[in-house]
């Protein structure tokens, strides 16, 4: 099993952490961002809209994180991270959907703007960052509510939906913003259990 993929990566992270959550590892192959090496031919024969991670494991190959993580829960033995019973299911599928559609791009507005811009010699766009934090506090404020009763999104168990909240969270932590994680209690207290995992451990050490 190859894994084509850069540590920075929020993608690739995901990647990581099923793996290690499944106790085993692929051969890694990193591909440079800074030097635009996912715009490579040879790697846009592979994944043909350029970005990382992509998988190969035995013939087979696929790109976008959530279905690799997928496929990877579903293959490999170890832990299961997808639930048996079908409500929890049903979470963990809602919540790896609202990641996507309604946290992530905000998120990563703010993280963008006042992360990654200023390494390039840029100024942050402000109303960017604000409208970023408003959006992310209303999708948190939904979080905190349905954490009140539950340990992790799809329930009681660690599951994919966890994972695909990691890096998104991790790089929001690391801005002025991280107070939109430990404003909300039940939030910080899910954060705090899901990011001292051993397998998110790994993955940033």
């Amino acid at each position: 099993m190859k894994l084509y993929g850069h540590p920075g990566s929020t993608c690739t992270r995901k990647v990581l952490t099923t793996l290690a959550e499944k106790g085993r590892e692929a051969e890694f192959v990193l591909i440079d961002l800074s030097k635009g090496q996912q715009k490579s031919p040879d790697y846009l024969a592979k994944h043909p809209f350029g970005v990382v991670p992509f998988l190969e494991d035995d013939g087979f190959t696929l790109y976008e994180s959530r279905a690799i993580i997928r496929y990877l829960d579903a293959k490999l033995p170890g832990p299961k991270l997808t639930p048996s019973d079908h409500p929890s299911f049903g979470r963990m599928e809602q919540w790896l959907s609202v990641e996507q559609s309604y946290f992530t791009p905000h998120c990563m507005a703010i993280v963008m703007e006042l992360v990654f811009k200023p390494m390039r010699g840029g100024t942050p766009d402000m109303d960017k960052v604000n409208k970023g934090r408003s959006e992310s506090a209303r999708v948190l404020d939904v979080v905190d509510r349905a954490l009140m009763s539950q340990a992790y999104l799809a329930g009681d168990t660690f599951s994919l939906a966890d994972i695909s909240w990691l890096p998104y969270l991790q790089y929001l932590s690391a801005t002025p913003h991280g107070t939109l994680i430990t404003e909300r209690p039940f939030v910080k207290s899910w954060w705090q259990r899901i990011s001292t995992r051993p397998s998110w451990k790994k993955v940033n050490g």
